[in-house]
């Protein structure tokens, strides 16, 4: 299926878009914001303001762009200020010079990439419009630090002034190392970010009101640059409510009172490592031996005195791109998109997909193809779904998958390339006749039903069915054995399925596991045994034989592979399954039942109180688990403390669910807390209902931000800067000074 078969819009629509726009989001606000006096601009009126609500999230109003870029740059900088610079400092390739020795490998990395080079090359290559923005967020980030100095680690305070280019940045280092895939590539070189998600888009027909529905629910660590700040940004002619990563200028999942979109991560690969021929102090290539080209970069190294160490290093870059020596083999790194510049602009691309308000518009937004390694779905007020398999695909001269996940020849010229595929080549499925499209990770086969078919595409894009990579993983096969239960979903089951934390591997494993027990086991197997068959097969804080179960999948992976029937693509909700190795799984669920009854005194040790939803000082039962392994749905992570529990590390991130309705209905949660600053009230504060199993209403108009105002920031043209009390800034909203 190709986008667009409707591509004609009328042009009555499009007016009433148009003119609908200052009324949606309350944008009635955004007009009062330029006030005028004989034709002038009052120097004492706000350019922007930023309303945060009792969740800490601040809505985000303003009389242009860049008046909302700034705005948006100082909130960030409130809710994450020093994880903000200290992103910013390693995407610089400077973290060491800052922070101190522990830094210094990731600095050499981005310094061998060219983050920093490739960032201000970017920079220079940005629209004069839309690089004023970029000036104007980093205008927001060094107002706040200047008026917010001590609330700055001294470490951080190093790292200003901030500019358009580190945002530039933060977003090709995030790209290239936060999102690689998991099928290798430059994993080799730089390690992997954890980077997962599911994404639902459910179409009228296959929706209880009719209407189209949006699940955004990105599983990402709690830390660090997958960090998420929830907004509400309007300006003239944008109004969009969503997540934005911390350090980047522009809201990255969204939606409006149009359209909404979210993004899982795909299988694609843009990392391509070629094996080069080191002859007379250069490289084979073709038959003649090529100098490398060779620049020092010095890198500083922070001691515990505070005295700077100069470490010059020499760093080396053939046809392909930058080399490295790895395992005595030496490598070039050639990215799609990073080194030929096709990827700068991908703030620019983000910007406009909040801007549009139909699914024309948003198309022509996404065909700049500037975002890597994303899946975008979408779903829209019209009533179309979307999955598009958004990255830089380049057009390779040879080979199949597997071929170029391994390095590939680099001392002839016919291994290299130098274009992309266009958007026409890439995945995509629009308005399916399933009535919905989905993604957990897997190859974009499974995207729909009827599944896509991978010789229809390129053989290196992606995984095919019959590599290990392309098969569809449980959590997948959870979420669409949801999405296909009934005929139509509600908005309430759209919730209800997306905290789901019943487990595919149990249902298809246990029958085979509890019948070996019985036929094989000993007193103390079947005794566990016992435990199991009486579990719910869920992992909720109160399931009682969850713990058991997860202890038993790890005795049982250290046999490898344990299913008798492997995964089928025609039979994508039954396979795999089975037992093929009875015995060895009923010796694990010994080992399993022994570790439980050593470390926690009882086989039936409820979930919750062993796993926890914990941060800062709030600590709680938690529910949910690892999606991939245990085919859950509702992911979290965990890290194992000293003292035998599990913490919660990572999963479940921002979350919306969205039903373009009217009014629009829009429920969503940031698990953790819109603040990583631990002495914010607001850090951890949502943990509370993801315990509970539970989404917040999303305040998207004027009277339901009022009505839960905590406080405001005033942002004068003059450059001033006033925060307000809620009483001073209610006050200031009656007078009409706001």
């Amino acid at each position: 299926m190709r986008l667009l078969s409707d591509r004609t819009v009328k042009f009555g629509l499009l007016l009433l878009a148009a003119a609908s726009i200052l009324v949606s989001f309350t944008a009635l606000r955004v007009a009062r914001l330029a006030k005028t006096e004989n034709g002038k601009h009052k120097s004492s009126a706000p350019e922007a303001e930023v309303l945060w609500d009792t969740w800490g999230v601040p809505h985000i109003f303003a009389a242009s762009d860049t008046a909302a870029f700034r705005a948006l740059g100082w909130a960030e900088m409130e809710d994450h200020a020093n994880l903000l610079l200290h992103l910013y400092a390693t995407s610089r390739g400077r973290a060491a010079e800052y922070f101190g020795a522990r830094y210094l490998a990731g600095d050499l990395a981005v310094r061998t990439i060219g983050i920093d080079r490739l960032a201000r090359t970017d920079y220079a290559k940005q629209a004069p419009w839309f690089s004023k923005n970029l000036d104007a967020f980093a205008q927001g980030v060094n107002e706040w630090a200047k008026q917010n100095a001590s609330r700055l680690l001294p470490a951080a305070r190093l790292v200003l002034p901030v500019s358009g280019t580190d945002e530039i940045a933060q977003g090709l280092w995030v790209g290239f190392y936060g999102f690689q895939s998991r099928q290798g590539g430059c994993g080799a070189v730089v390690p992997k970010g954890f980077a997962g998600s599911n994404g639902w888009a459910i179409g009228p027909s296959h929706s209880a009101s009719g209407k189209a529905m949006l699940l955004a629910n990105p599983h990402l660590a709690w830390s660090g640059p997958s960090t998420w700040e929830e907004a509400q940004v309007t300006a003239p002619g944008y109004s969009a409510y969503g997540g934005a990563l911390v350090g980047f200028p522009v809201l990255a999942i969204a939606f409006n009172h149009y359209l909404g979109w979210t993004h899982t991560t795909n299988m694609g690969h843009p990392c391509y490592l070629y094996q080069l021929t080191p002859q007379a102090g250069g490289y084979l290539y073709d038959g003649h031996v090529l100098p490398f080209q060779t620049f020092t970069e010095t890198l500083k190294i922070r001691q515990p005195d505070g005295q700077l160490e100069i470490h010059p290093v020499t760093l080396r870059r053939s046809v392909q791109g930058p080399v490295v020596q790895e395992n005595g083999k030496l490598l070039a790194i050639r990215v799609a998109g990073l080194q030929e510049g096709f990827i700068g602009k991908a703030f620019e691309q983000w910007w406009k997909m909040g801007r549009a308000r139909n699914l024309a518009q948003f198309e022509q937004a996404i065909r700049m193809l500037q975002i890597s390694t994303q899946n975008i779905i979408y779903a829209d007020r019209d009533g179309h779904v979307m999955l598009f398999y958004s990255t830089p695909v380049p057009q390779l001269p040879q080979g199949d998958w597997q071929y170029w996940l391994r390095p590939v020849p680099g001392n002839i010229s016919s291994t290299l390339w130098t274009r992309i595929l266009p958007f026409s080549d890439l995945p995509l499925v629009l308005d399916p006749s399933s009535g919905w499209v989905e993604n957990s990770n897997s190859a974009p086969w499974y995207s729909t039903e009827p599944l896509l078919h991978p010789s229809k595409y390129p053989p290196y894009l992606s995984a095919p069915f019959n590599d290990p990579s392309g098969q569809a993983n449980l959590r997948e096969e959870r979420g669409i054995q949801m999405l296909t239960s009934s005929p139509k979903i509600s908005y309430a089951q759209l919730i209800e399925d997306k905290y789901s934390t019943r487990s595919l591997l149990a249902d298809r494993i246990l029958p085979p596991l509890l019948a070996a027990t019985a036929a094989r086991g000993d007193a103390k197997a079947k005794e566990a045994a016992r435990i199991l068959r009486a579990w719910d097969r869920c992992f909720d804080a109160d399931s009682r034989g969850a713990v058991l179960f997860g202890a038993w999948y790890l005795e049982m992976v250290k046999h490898g592979s344990f299913w008798a029937v492997p995964f089928d693509p025609h039979r994508l909700l039954e396979t795999p399954s089975g037992l093929k190795n009875p015995e060895a799984a009923v010796r694990a669920l010994d080992a399993a039942a022994a570790e439980v009854q050593l470390r926690y005194r009882a086989l039936d040790v409820p979930w919750g109180s062993v796993f926890r939803l914990a941060r800062g000082r709030i600590d709680l039962p938690a529910n949910g688990g690892p999606g991939d392994e245990l085919g859950i749905f509702r992911v979290i992570t965990y890290s194992q403390q000293s003292n035998g529990r599990f913490v919660s590390t990572g999963g479940d991130s921002f979350i919306a669910a969205v039903e373009f309705s009217n009014p629009l209905r829009a429920r969503v949660l940031v698990t953790y807390g819109n603040s990583s600053d631990p002495r914010s009230p607001h850090y951890g504060d949502q943990l509370q209902l993801a315990a509970k199993k539970q989404l917040r209403d999303a305040w998207l108009t004027q009277d339901e931000i009022d009505s839960h105002l905590a406080s405001c920031t005033w942002f004068e043209a003059s450059g001033a800067v006033r925060t307000l009390c809620p009483d001073a800034c209610r006050a200031a909203i009656q007078r009409k000074e706001l």
